[in-house]
């Protein structure tokens, strides 16, 4: 069974080259739809196939790779020979994320057929979309760190072409002094800030090269294992993989593209966010666990930027009013949620967090882009409200959204959610801070969803009077509708122990974390009194957060505007996002366009490069013009100069 795991790449691929050579020559939506959707969704039973077939296995047989064809062979028996194969590796770490990238993203892909429907680029959405789950695809099934950069930097191709998918249109940059850009310039955006992780990312794999002297992950991982921690190069290393990571996941200070990347379509931005680019980052510090646990005080600062992303995402999603946006803020602060699991040694936990967020992540963005598709492209909450009554599915599926990601029980982002909390407070890795920033957040959280809800779904309509909202098609409620159900139900692979679950989702991870476990030498913690009061208090703070939104959003709606005006310098603060973009524009881009367009323009580019050439060019002509005066086209004149040559000749001979 395991040699068909290339069929899960295969198909998405083929649904790419097929779209995009003949895509264009297609008339029926639906066809293109069906393809497009149909590549994603056999990708999905063969994973599915494949997982039935694992769980069947022993344990120590549930890993495998799948060698296809030798990549890069060079310096073969000399001591820097490298050897890379394009080889996809099964294992249960692996299997997990195939099955979050195809099953979400088929979902994802069903849903565009209806929110994409009349557009001109319909072909070449459905094209990028193949390309990105294939791209996505080899990142997570890469036996090798070459064969996942190469799916690192698919996806943020796929999420350049995406972003500026409506190349032609403009969208507000935000902020008490918003200005207008392109859906390219948010693209370019993406694609730059992304290029300072990419930079880490690649001398990371120089050094593990130099180091392990393989860029496999079974000779890395396996030579890693016998390895004490505390050694310096693997505090670099680690570092540098979380620099990539932190551009990837949008981290601090590198999360500044994701909020501007939701200038795409809805579709794009659910499937960064729930199933494909955003969670790369996460996935790859998972897999080079064993590699972190070798440098503890790299782990520290994973797990303290990711609490402080946490804080600082919820924050500004506190104030913000594109319904998108505060969805991006919220999966901001999501991933820092997961990074703080991998920080403090839960690993699996993290990775649990993950599943359940690609569950109501996904269905929030689905459901925001029911919204908008009914306001007809209006993203801005203030000018929404009362559309429960026109649009009960997208509201009731949303609702559940928003419960799970304040984490609710028994919605699933409770258990992923608890789960990362009570590590942090018991891992000898954690600490009381870092929980209590968990905790914060998760009031945060609750409280701004909430607020996201009542702007939009309750109240009085805010929209103009030639607007009327509508249910979107069943291609896009459907896929809301099971969305809404895993949302639900999708915590209960993961109960803890301690509310008398078998925490299946740490249990089927443990073998791929157990080296990384016993480097660490973890405490072992059973059931204590302490893990119910942390989960009680957790869930209070997120009640209450619920609660304050109902409050200042329903019932005293006056209470917002009047801590607007109290606290303007802290909402101004917040509303421009603590002016990070503005900080980036006068300490980076501005400096780096002077110095190109004075020093490197006007001094290097124009008077060395121009100079040299154009000074080259002058002196052949100055040369030519005096020469070409030899060319009178005289006959007397040339036979004169010939026999006056003759006679000079002929003199120096009889001197000589």
């Amino acid at each position: 069974m395991f040699s068909y795991s290339p069929l899960i790449v295969l198909f998405p691929l083929l649904g790419f080259l097929f779209l995009g050579l003949a895509g264009w020559r297609l008339r029926s939506e639906k066809l293109i739809g069906i393809i497009g959707s149909g590549s994603v969704g056999l990708s999905f039973l063969v994973a599915i196939m494949i997982f039935v077939h694992m769980l069947g296995l022993p344990v120590d047989q549930r890993k495998q790779s799948v060698e296809l064809f030798t990549w890069i062979s060079t310096f073969t028996g000399t001591p820097s020979s490298i050897s890379v194969s394009v080889a996809y590796q099964l294992d249960q770490l692996s299997i997990l994320m195939t099955l979050i990238v195809t099953g979400v993203g088929f979902l994802i892909h069903v849903y565009s057929i209806g929110y994409m429907r009349g557009d001109k680029g319909f072909w070449r959405f459905f094209t990028y979309m193949n390309l990105f789950i294939f791209a996505m695809l080899n990142l997570v099934l890469a036996d090798n760190f070459l064969l996942m950069f190469l799916g690192w930097e698919g996806v943020g191709l796929c999420s350049y072409l995406l972003i500026g998918f409506w190349y032609d249109r403009k969208f507000d940059t935000g902020g008490y002094e918003p200005g207008k850009a392109t859906t390219s310039d948010a693209a370019k955006k993406a694609f730059i800030v992304n290029r300072i992780g990419d930079f880490g990312f690649l001398l990371a794999m120089l050094l593990i090269f130099i180091h392990f002297g393989s860029l496999s992950f079974d000779a890395v991982f396996g030579r890693a294992a016998v390895l004490t921690p505390g050694s310096s190069i693997m505090v670099w290393i680690t570092l540098l993989l979380f620099l990539g990571a932190t551009g990837k996941s949008a981290q601090i200070p590198l999360f500044v593209w994701l909020p501007d990347a939701m200038a795409g379509p809805t579709p794009v931005s659910a499937l960064i966010h729930a199933a494909t680019m955003v969670t790369a980052g996460v996935y790859m510090v998972a897999r080079c666990s064993v590699l972190y646990a070798l440098a503890p005080a790299a782990m520290q600062i994973v797990a303290v930027i990711g609490a402080l992303t946490a804080i600082i995402a919820a924050t500004i999603g506190l104030v913000q009013n594109d319904i998108k946006k505060v969805l991006a803020y919220s999966t901001i602060s999501q991933l820092g949620y997961m990074f703080l699991g991998m920080g403090v040694a839960a690993f699996a936990a993290g990775i649990f967090h993950v599943l359940t967020h690609a569950f109501f992540k996904a269905l929030l963005f689905l459901g925001s882009g029911a919204v908008i598709h009914a306001l007809h492209d209006e993203q801005n909450i203030q000018k929404m409200g009362g559309l429960r009554k026109y649009l009960p599915t997208t509201y009731w599926t949303f609702v559940v959204g928003a419960i799970a990601i304040a984490g609710i029980p028994p919605f699933s982002g409770f258990f992923s959610k608890d789960e990362i909390l009570w590590k942090t407070f018991s891992s000898d890795y954690g600490s009381i801070p870092l929980w209590f920033l968990g905790v914060f957040g998760a009031g945060l959280t609750a409280f701004y969803m909430f607020r996201l809800v009542s702007l939009t779904f309750e109240g009085e309509g805010r929209y103009g009077h030639d607007v009327h909202p509508h249910e979107a098609p069943r291609t896009m409620t459907i896929p809301l509708i099971i969305l809404a159900f895993l949302s639900v139900v999708g915590g209960l692979v993961g109960i803890p122990e301690s509310l008398l679950g078998g925490n299946a989702v740490e249990h089927w991870l443990g073998p791929v974390f157990d080296p990384a476990y016993e480097k660490l030498r973890l405490t072992p913690h059973g059931v204590e009194a302490t893990e119910y009061v942390l989960m009680i208090l957790s869930v209070g703070v997120a009640a209450a957060g619920i609660y304050g939104a109902r409050v200042v959003y329903i019932r005293r709606t006056e209470l917002a505007e009047l801590w607007r005006r109290k606290y303007a310098s802290l909402h101004k603060l917040l509303f421009n996002k603590y002016y990070v973009d503005e900080a980036y524009d006068k300490l980076v881009v501005s400096p780096t366009v002077k110095v190109s367009d004075g020093f490197l323009w006007k001094g290097i580019d124009v008077a060395v490069i121009d100079g040299a050439v154009n000074g080259s060019a002058r002196l052949i002509a100055m040369v030519a013009q005096n020469i070409r005066r030899v060319q009178t086209g005289i006959a007397q004149q040339y036979a004169t100069v010939f026999v006056g040559g003759i006679l000079v000749i002929l003199i120096w001979l009889m001197f000589k």
